[in-house]
């Protein structure tokens, strides 16, 4: 058996690959990147490299020959160009003979209203039409997007939200890749939509849960979307960035990310991290990546 996971050297992609490692002979590994170089680690490991861009079809055409379950990670980037991407890999899957997908969607993403959406519903529905077997990992979203504003409090900034009462089922990217390689090394997870969920919390709960980390109080500072694109720019963030952060408050405002329902037990065979726990541990991974 051959699994390959693409986006291997991402922060996700890279959580994923340590715990196939953990499942799997390095031999029965490979892994898609667009920059062979970056990946020189895993394959002093035994890992095989090979490149794939999913901008260049023929390049995924050599990246999944002979692979039997594949990953496929969800590209950055505009909503079109990552539909195109993701399309590509999904026809070049079919191509190669693949006979199992795993991919990482987003949390009810048929009916979401999310702004990131879009591209999940369109590859979602292509994998489907491409007749191979499937399962979707519909990931909530990542403690680890929470970074820039951990670190601000950290160092005494507010925390600045424009997500009112919305809720988020944060969970570590360390869960979710426990629950990509479970998928990818198990049997009996052909067809299935699997909704990754932590228990939903708002921005003010995580607020005061960062407070029992820290020991230090946190000024939460509730503003509307214009104020918190304005204080967005006064902090520095690009301009490219700030239509981006602002969407996403509005779309955790709007419930868009509020899944009452989750998998992950089911899929991982224990709860995720509970959400103190999981706080110490990233705040841990700041404070040592100073």
């Amino acid at each position: 058996m051959k699994i390959l996971v693409t986006g291997a050297t991402g922060n996700l992609g890279s959580k994923i690959v340590q715990k196939l490692l953990g499942k799997i002979s390095a031999e029965e590994l490979a892994v898609s990147v667009r920059n062979p170089e970056t990946a020189e680690g895993l394959g002093k490991q035994g890992v095989e490299v090979r490149y794939g861009d999913f901008d260049y079809p023929d390049t995924l055409d050599k990246a999944f020959a002979g692979v039997n379950r594949l990953l496929i990670i969800s590209t950055d980037g505009a909503n079109e160009v990552r539909i195109k991407q993701h399309t590509n890999a999904v026809a070049a899957a079919k191509r190669a003979g693949v006979s199992f997908i795993a991919y990482t969607s987003i949390a009810n993403a048929q009916e979401s209203t999310n702004n990131m959406a879009p591209p999940h519903k369109a590859t979602e529905q292509a994998i489907k039409e491409s007749g191979i077997p499937y399962a979707f990992l519909r990931n909530n979203w990542y403690l680890e997007n929470e970074a820039g504003s951990i670190q601000g409090a950290m160092a005494g900034a507010p925390w600045v939200t424009a997500a009112e009462d919305g809720k988020v089922g944060w969970a570590l990217q360390e869960d979710y890749a426990a629950a990509a390689a479970n998928v990818l090394t198990e049997e009996g997870h052909e067809n299935k939509t699997y909704e990754l969920s932590g228990p939903l919390y708002t921005q003010e709960a995580l607020v005061k849960a960062l407070e029992q980390v820290l020991d230090q109080h946190i000024s939460l500072e509730k503003v509307e979307g214009e104020t918190y694109a304005k204080v967005m720019k006064d902090a520095g963030l690009p301009e490219g960035i700030i239509p981006i952060v602002a969407a996403i408050q509005r779309d955790i405002r709007n419930g868009t990310l509020a899944v009452e329902n989750s998998d992950f037990e089911k899929v991982i065979g224990r709860p995720v991290t509970p959400l103190k726990d999981a706080l110490s541990k990233l705040v841990r991974e700041l404070e040592e990546n100073k």
